[in-house]
């Protein structure tokens, strides 16, 4: 892929979003929300519940089953001062999230911390009750890394993981464009229905709108369903600051896939693929990359001295490699047989990807996505799916009542 995005002006992907447009609060209903339908260049409008009425019969559809975990911890200091920890992600010490997750006792996590300069060196300790039992749980700064720090996080119940104390003693970070604290009601709702992996900061909010009867809708039309887990970082709200793309550093997030999904992506070459929220449609893009720098790796090395570091896609590698003769089947083949070669029946990785244009779907030929952010690298994502429709989708929309946001309503895209 020979052009890239590097020079594109954010302000060219900047619009009026109103606070009343804001959706603060779910509806009644997940499934209620209102659709927005985008193919050929024309706008539909319908509701969520009939979604299934417009894809097409055959299709394999991909979800992010990642779970949110209550990644915001409130400690008080003996002088009554609040300091708020926000977990990004684990420290580097550890493999993958779920890893982290998984630790007994102490943890090390990159944390945000809320009124840092009035926390010196002090371990903070906060009482959480799990099942009724009292859980001492205390924090230690560790080290800086720029705005970020590595915190320890021990508790006194070798029993309990970190994702339990997380769940007993944190609150759900909602977005911080909703300008309020996380209710009871969120707890269930700014969650799929299928969470499963715990490791997000953010909902994959394109799945919040399905429910049990989206999915036998689904099945109707013999519409395969499979999973990846990508884990959404605070990244995801970060706006772009910067003139142009160059400038701006993408997050880069963990993700997880099988060989089985990859092998039903390969039998899946002749349907339409659709990718439910741009978690999902990041990561299938990655996997197509991946193949690609095997395949030209492979020629060199061999497929069993390639390292995981070696096929890492980082923010301008798809713009940068040349895969001009390397096909869908071809890639994820590749990537495939990488990974029985190492004896991996999960690929766990990390993706620094940025899609934006001029790039051109390489897996996925539909994506369901909400509304996005001004100046967001999610929209120039949406930008890459539609094009330069996304201002008239976007106008419509705008116009006609649609709920923007995570809470908001729904988009039906049909890549160009």
């Amino acid at each position: 892929m020979s052009i890239s995005p590097k020079q594109l002006q954010i302000k060219d992907f900047d619009y009026d979003l109103p606070d009343e447009k804001i959706a603060k609060h779910p509806l009644a209903k997940r499934d209620a929300s209102k659709l927005l339908i985008y193919k050929n260049g024309e706008i539909k409008t319908d509701n969520f519940i009939h979604l299934s009425n417009y894809l097409p019969e055959g299709s394999l559809i991909i979800f992010n089953n990642t779970k949110v975990v209550e990644a915001r911890l409130l400690f008080k200091k003996t002088t009554g001062t609040t300091i708020e920890i926000f977990c990004l992600e684990p420290a580097d010490d550890y493999a993958d999230i779920t890893t982290a997750m998984l630790q007994h006792k102490k943890v090390l996590w990159k944390c945000l911390i809320g009124n840092a300069k009035k926390w010196k060196d002090e371990i903070l300790v906060k009482k959480i009750l799990h099942n009724g039992k009292e859980i001492e749980l205390s924090v230690k700064k560790i080290s800086r890394q720029g705005e970020n720090f590595i915190i320890e996080f021990s508790w006194n119940d070798e029993q309990l993981s970190f994702a339990e104390i997380l769940h007993t003693g944190g609150v759900i970070p909602l977005p911080p464009y909703m300008h309020r604290d996380a209710d009871d009601e969120d707890k269930k709702r700014y969650q799929t229905v299928y969470a499963k992996h715990d490791g997000s900061v953010a909902a994959p909010t394109a799945g919040l709108h399905f429910t049990g009867n989206v999915f036998e809708r689904l099945s109707a039309k013999n519409i395969q369903r499979d999973f990846v887990t990508l884990h959404v970082g605070a990244g995801t709200f970060k706006p772009v600051k910067t003139e142009t793309i160059e400038a701006h550093e993408m997050h880069s997030e963990f993700f997880e896939v099988s060989v089985e999904l990859i092998e039903k992506l390969i039998n899946a070459s002749n349907q339409n693929i659709i990718a439910v929220g741009t978690t999902s449609l990041r990561t299938l893009e990655s996997l197509y990359w991946m193949g690609v720098k095997i395949s030209q790796q492979s020629t060199v090395n061999g497929q069993q001295n390639i390292t995981i570091d070696d096929i890492t896609i980082h923010q301008w590698d798809v713009y940068e490699l040349n895969d001009e003769n390397i096909s869908f089947e071809d890639a994820l083949h590749a990537l495939l047989e990488w990974m029985k070669a190492n004896n991996l029946n999960k690929l766990i990785a990390k993706t620094q990807i940025i899609i934006a244009p001029p790039y051109k779907l390489k897996v996925a030929d539909i994506l369901i996505t909400n509304f996005h952010q001004p100046k967001s690298t999610l929209l120039l994502l949406v930008a890459a799916v539609i094009g330069n429709d996304w201002k008239k989708v976007y106008d419509y929309a705008l116009n006609n009542n649609f709920r923007f946001l995570s809470y908001g309503d729904s988009c039906l895209f049909f890549a160009l």
